[in-house]
């Protein structure tokens, strides 16, 4: 249902704090030094390329791409590499250390903050600035860093948005309408409640975890991450308190599975048996459902994504980021566009659960197609498709909120919502101590 459901569960590994404080010490005189390469008009040259985890499933994909590539511009040659996941991270920081970035990289939204931040990576908005219109809305400005202008690090490439799961048969057990799902993180409460107060503790109505809520669900709610001069965390506000108050509530209803609080159940299987409402907000969920219980995907309903007061989605994205000081800087950048044009993303989407972020890509008929109306999985993709359209992109979670952070706010959370301590207490104390850690990453 939240932003941070799509991002956190999709994202391979996510940047810790002392990953961020390594990179810190590790690249700073570096990034100092990093030279900036300058087109020569003439795309030739051997660069490298880095996916991640994309072999063996999409190895006929990726290659064609590359002929493709390299039968139009005959003097290039592209080297492919793909890596695990595990560890990714790490591994960019370590090439970044040893002058061995790959010519045009896989980043994710958490990724290329490590490696923009610090100047390793080309500004792609000042080569190609008038591709912005492309894109789907809020796409280019993924890849944007804070107090860095318009400045671009990464081509956008394929992204997957937010969706709504539900169950459609426990939905009217617990007396709701299966076409009239929440559009708000207060009326998802509201529906949550009323289904704890029906069902008879025979199912529940959504996970607990906290980690995977925030800060997805406050800034849907408006409540702000940061200050206006990103400098300190300041989501010590009244509605953050309310948002705390009526988890406790919920919890003690018997809203959330009481152990998913202090552990990570798995949802998949708990969905699949029946036994919640609302599912991950991801079509590839869906996809997952469809293969491994089929009768509940036969009940399963998908709608547009809780988007709050602001309207926004959560979106989890990737992109291609090109070395800043790549020698061969006309070769990189046109491959790079190359395998994120529209026609190379509407063929990478029909072979995974994900969508183009080019706006002509995403304007495939594929996209729009909701078949007889009845199959989730059909539908998930064009409710999806149709919310890049028109929705504002969320907010990425901030680089400042590491898992360090996370981990800070939620400890002090749970015991809000166990009684251990008040909800005003549990966000004050939540602030206080994720600025702690911010400070104390910015004095390394």
């Amino acid at each position: 249902m939240t932003h941070a459901n799509v991002t956190r569960t999709a994202v391979a590994t996510l940047v810790t704090g002392a990953l961020l404080s390594t990179a810190a010490c590790g690249l700073s005189g570096g990034a100092a030094d990093t030279g900036e390469a300058v087109r020569t008009g003439r795309v030739s040259g051997e660069i490298t390329f880095r996916t991640l985890q994309l072999k063996p499933t999409f190895t006929g994909y990726v290659q064609a791409v590359i002929d493709a590539f390299e039968a139009k511009y005959p003097e290039a040659e592209v080297n492919w590499e793909d890596v695990p996941g595990d560890g990714y991270n790490e591994k960019l920081v370590a090439d970044a250390q040893a002058g061995a970035l790959p010519d045009v990289v896989n980043l994710s939204t958490d990724s290329f903050q490590l490696l923009a931040d610090r100047g390793m990576l080309a500004d792609v908005a000042k080569l190609d600035g008038p591709l912005a219109k492309e894109y789907v809305p809020g796409a280019w400005e993924q890849f944007k860093l804070p107090g860095k202008g318009d400045s671009v690090y990464a081509y956008p490439w394929y992204v997957t948005p937010e969706i709504l799961t539900y169950n459609r048969e426990l939905f009217e057990k617990a007396g709701l309408d299966p076409a009239a799902p929440p559009t708000s993180v207060e009326q998802f409460f509201d529906y949550a409640e009323q289904i704890a107060a029906r069902s008879g503790g025979q199912f529940s109505a959504f996970m607990a975890d906290p980690k995977g809520r925030l800060p997805g669900d406050w800034q849907k709610m408006g409540i702000p991450i940061l200050s206006a001069q990103q400098d300190r965390f300041a989501f010590d506000t009244d509605r953050a308190v309310a948002w705390v108050e009526r988890m406790k509530d919920l919890y003690a209803k018997g809203a959330m599975p009481k152990e998913s609080l202090l552990k990570s159940d798995d949802i998949n299987q708990l969905y699949g048996g029946g036994k919640l409402v609302f599912g991950p907000g991801s079509p590839g969920f869906v996809k997952d459902v469809k293969q491994n219980a089929p009768q509940v995907y036969a009940k399963t309903q998908v709608a547009g994504a809780v988007t709050g007061r602001l309207g926004h989605i959560g979106i989890y994205a990737q992109s291609l980021g090109v070395r800043k000081d790549t020698k061969h800087l006309d070769a990189a950048t046109e491959f790079a566009k190359w395998v994120t044009n529209g026609p190379n993303q509407v063929e990478f989407s029909r072979k995974a659960t994900i969508y183009p972020s080019h706006a002509l890509g995403l304007a495939d008929p594929y996209f729009a197609d909701k078949g007889d109306g009845k199959d989730a999985q059909t539908l998930a993709r064009a409710v999806g498709a149709e919310q890049l359209k028109t929705a504002a992109l969320d907010a990425n979670t901030p680089v400042q909120w590491t898992n360090q952070v996370g981990d800070a706010v939620v400890r002090e959370v749970q015991k809000a919502i166990t009684g251990e301590q008040d909800p005003r207490t549990a966000v004050r104390k939540a602030q206080e101590a994720a600025n702690k850690l911010l400070s104390d990453a910015a004095a390394k």
